[in-house]
């Protein structure tokens, strides 16, 4: 087994161990001590540095399709939804990509553990490759621009709630004075590492779709 595949499945090991008392939401940093995220950001560079697919909007692109599942990041907007009001819990995160499209939406599904209400949030928006001053050739970046933020209930106390299935849909914020950009620093027909703009960090997993019963807008 090569370096790459190594340093793959130590990280995904490592990870998987840390979620295994969670029900499957994303890790941030701010639930871990900070050798831990230290150590976890070091084995990222680590396999950024095998990137099988460097340049992945030039001869990967199609790999990006499809379902991908949060398991870790540093986002100030993942990290928020870590501390819900209401007792409310965060479960799973999904970003679904269109390529064809240029499109995704990114979800994250919300519960009360005692099961008296469940929902999600959801987030629309399209995407570009960044053409960067010196080189005319996409390469890693894209151009994010977020669309629609729906907020959704749809189950009460067990009962289908289609009524508030989104109860409330509004524009959805982008950075102030500058563009959304991610970078796909890793990329491969399992895995995916993006750096945000903001120096933020996504480990993502490919994943078969989205289980939860929603309706999806």
């Amino acid at each position: 087994m090569n370096n790459r595949l190594l340093l793959k499945e130590k990280l995904q090991a490592y990870l998987e161990e840390m979620q295994s008392n969670k029900d499957n939401s994303p890790l941030t940093n701010l639930q871990l001590d900070e050798t831990t995220a230290a150590e976890i950001e070091q084995l990222t560079i680590q396999i950024e540095s095998c990137n099988p697919n460097p340049h992945p909007l030039v001869n990967a692109i199609s790999l990006l399709d499809g379902t991908w599942q949060l398991q870790y990041s540093t986002a100030r907007e993942i990290r928020s939804l870590v501390s819900l009001p209401l007792g409310l819990k965060l479960g799973k995160v999904y970003q679904v990509i269109n390529v064809a499209n240029k499109e995704f939406f990114n979800i994250a599904f919300v519960k009360h553990p005692l099961g008296i209400i469940s929902g999600y949030v959801k987030v629309t928006a399209s995407f570009e490759p960044a053409i960067e001053d010196s080189s005319p050739v996409p390469d890693k970046r894209i151009n994010v621009d977020f669309d629609k933020r729906y907020l959704s209930i749809n189950k009460i106390i067990g009962i289908n709630t289609p009524r508030f299935d989104p109860f409330k849909v509004a524009q959805a914020n982008n950075p102030r004075g500058r563009v959304a950009t991610l970078d796909i620093t890793y990329l491969d027909e399992s895995m995916r590492i993006g750096r945000g703009g903001d120096g933020s960090l996504f480990i993502l997993s490919k994943s078969d779709g989205i289980p939860e019963n929603t309706s999806l807008m």
